[in-house]
């Protein structure tokens, strides 16, 4: 055999070595880069806040105040839908509450321009609360029954009486109020509905059926109620 020279051998060495040398570090290069790929990254920033925009309101808001029972102030709403040929003012209507006591506030002028609403008291009629309890149980559309009537008037317009003055005149336009006008329904003040009379007894006095206000109120309220206005009695 042929014996190799020993410079030979030393460099097959040393060329063994780098190619190893560079063959590891080949090998550990993918280890640094996959460690790279999976540090842990820094944290997403939160997703942002959506906000909605409220919706906008068409029109003024009725009675923020909230006066007058809702069912009441829609079924008002409704019946002046009904009777737009027979009302020829829709600026404003006014709402009878007859489920409350008579001692209390109970007959609303609803401003449909603003939304605002202003309350007065009212009386209700002898045959709809025998009792006097200060509640209408019963209503009537019949002649002599002094009980008020429930539903949809238009008013008439201003008028004056010999018996009660000033008043306001009244045409029931549905079947539960159609005999208004021959009864004499009419809206006028009372002494059974002045403050006085209210504060000695916590309750109004009892009409024929008709809406009786205090002085006071009427004269705030007639001219108001000039002709062709809903008002609306519900329980």
């Amino acid at each position: 055999m042929k014996e190799l020279d020993p410079r030979l051998s030393r460099r097959g060495l040393i060329v063994g070595l780098a190619a190893l040398t560079a063959s590891c570090a080949s090998a550990s290069k993918p280890a640094l880069v996959a460690s790279t790929l999976t540090a842990p990254s820094a944290p997403l920033p939160p997703p942002p806040v959506l906000t909605t925009a409220p919706i906008p309101v068409l029109g003024p808001e009725l009675d923020p105040q909230g006066l007058i029972r809702r069912p009441l102030m829609h079924a008002a709403l409704d019946a002046l839908k009904r009777h737009r040929d027979r009302v020829s003012h829709e600026d404003r209507i006014y709402i009878v509450d007859f489920q409350a006591h008579s001692g209390k506030p109970r007959l609303f002028r609803l401003d449909l321009a603003s939304g605002e609403v202003k309350a007065f008291h009212t009386a209700h009629g002898r045959g709809s609360d025998p009792a006097h309890t200060g509640f209408a149980q019963r209503f009537s559309n019949t002649p002599d029954s002094n009980a008020s009537s429930v539903g949809a008037y238009r008013t008439a317009g201003p008028g004056m009486g010999a018996k009660h003055g000033p008043n306001v005149l009244l045409d029931g336009l549905e079947p539960t109020n159609s005999e208004a006008r021959d009864r004499a329904i009419i809206v006028h003040a009372a002494d059974y509905c002045e403050p006085a009379y209210l504060s000695a007894n916590g309750k109004l006095g009892r009409s024929y059926g008709c809406f009786s206000l205090s002085r006071a109120d009427l004269a705030q309220l007639r001219p108001d109620m000039d002709g062709g206005r809903l008002l609306f009695a519900g329980i």
